[in-house]
């Protein structure tokens, strides 16, 4: 059993590229299920933000899984692997959750410790719960992810002087007209980026606030509860010149262009050579790239906002050093529940084989002494019930403490052999037939290789049962 991401992010490649990459919050679902029959995926979720596509599986097999899931996004997008393999990614086992980790507690964001991400992978593990996409190891990994998530953002510093793409793209048009008091801004896209972004412009002082959305109800009551002004998106064009609109920044999820060069171009017309900026932060970009090219217009992009981000980069930086020491804990953690996962089925077996054994001499006794009352049989009962529970609690404890220890699957095997316990534990079909997990010791001595980058997780005869 292993554990792989393939990432398509900031990092790896343009926003005209990632853009073409993007699952819909509508056809996540398909995507799953598909993705489920994928050829030797085993588990699956699937992050898709504005800056980032990835795809996480549990595989039973390394070999060929690459293979497999870049054949899966083949098909899904309709494009050929030759147009994108370049800019993907791969992590695998120890890298994959260091790397799931990383994402979530917001590292690896464009704005480094922003919290946004952190919903994002909860509501893309959530769907894909739903989905019956997870089992046991997405299951307790992505729920350690977040509240990981949740205690770095709480416990450090590198949430502070907050920012996110709409904090961004404001800041943006303040270092272009120096402040918003008697602009006139609209925002395209009343989800959540749009309101925040609204609440940024509002505690900077605009002094007019345009929201446009598809659907006229939501513009109104985003427009309402910041005393600004609503209009639907096939008013844009004629809001823009009406209002005299000097920023407008966009964030929906169109498929299309939301404003073409042709319909700017009659804009630009009209407004004296007055300039007008344009801010996209959405991905596929809203507005026309074409646009760029007409006079008076200045149009910027999601790659465009990496520089407004750097202010507070260094602190966060700082900060990011902390939680990548959170984050080697819950490395060991997950290691930890892993190793113990391979010996709960021996654990069980030993519990079960007590009981029977409890069983046969309780009816044994019965057979012998018929005329034991209830009570007398209850109270004999409940003191040979606790003769076992403790004479099995010190072994139990001990193959527990031992199985995380180096070494611990060779403890596990002794401990079932020890007990007889060989054919219970098969009988499940539940022992791991590899070993579970490398066993080096967690830190790495001076001048070697830390042991810490790689886990080999192990191959089940069968994968355990949705948690």
């Amino acid at each position: 059993m292993h554990i792989i991401a393939i990432s398509l992010n900031h990092h790896t490649a343009p926003v005209e590229v990632r853009e073409k990459f993007t699952f819909s919050d509508e056809r996540l679902p398909e995507a799953l299920n598909r993705f489920k029959q994928t050829k030797s995926i085993l588990e699956g979720v699937i992050v898709s933000t504005c800056n980032r596509t990835e795809i996480y599986a549990v595989v039973d097999r390394l070999h060929m899984c690459g293979h497999y899931l870049r054949e899966f996004m083949e098909n899904w997008f309709g494009i050929s692997r030759d147009q994108f393999v370049q800019y993907l990614s791969i992590h695998e086992d120890q890298e994959a959750i260091k790397h799931l980790f990383r994402v979530t507690c917001g590292l690896d964001s464009m704005m480094i410790g922003e919290t946004q991400i952190l919903g994002q992978v909860r509501n893309s593990f959530l769907t894909a719960q739903q989905e019956g996409a997870t089992g046991t190891f997405f299951n307790m990994l992505f729920k350690q992810a977040i509240t990981l998530a949740k205690k770095v953002h709480t416990e450090t510093g590198i949430g502070e002087s907050a920012v996110s793409v709409s904090y961004a793209a404001v800041e943006l048009g303040k270092r272009i007209f120096g402040d918003y008091h008697n602009k006139s801004v609209m925002i395209i896209g009343a989800g959540k980026m749009g309101e925040l972004t609204v609440k940024h412009l509002h505690a900077n002082g605009a002094s007019k606030v345009i929201v446009a959305n598809r659907t006229l109800a939501r513009a109104e009551e985003l427009a309402a509860r910041w005393q600004g002004i609503s209009c639907s998106i096939d008013q844009v064009k004629s809001a823009i010149i009406d209002h005299g609109v000097d920023i407008v920044i966009s964030s929906t999820g169109a498929e299309d262009y939301v404003i073409t060069k042709e319909q700017m171009d009659e804009v630009i017309s009209s407004r004296s050579n007055k300039p007008l900026f344009l801010i996209d932060i959405a991905v596929p970009r809203d507005f026309d790239p074409e646009i760029a090219k007409s006079d008076q217009v200045f149009l910027y992009d999601m790659d465009d906002l990496q520089a407004i981000v750097e202010s507070n980069v260094n602190f966060r930086r700082r900060e990011g050093e902390k939680v990548e020491e959170l984050i080697k804990q819950e490395i060991i953690e997950f290691q930890q529940w892993y190793r113990l996962l391979g010996v709960s089925p021996v654990i069980r077996a030993l519990q079960e084989k007590a009981a029977l054994i409890h069983k046969e001499t309780m009816d044994s006794l019965l057979n012998k002494l018929p005329n034991l009352d209830e009570r007398e049989l209850k109270v004999i009962n409940k003191l040979s019930k606790s003769i076992v529970n403790q004479m099995l609690h010190d072994p139990i404890l001990r193959v527990k403490e031992l199985a995380v220890e180096r070494h611990g699957d060779d403890a596990i095997k002794m401990f079932s052999h020890l007990f007889a316990l060989e054919e219970w534990v098969e009988e499940h079909d539940a022992l791991p037939e590899d070993a579970l997990l490398e066993s080096e010791a967690h830190q790495p001595k001076p001048n070697q290789p830390d042991p810490m980058r790689r886990i080999s997780l192990p191959k089940l005869r069968s994968l355990p049962a949705h948690s």
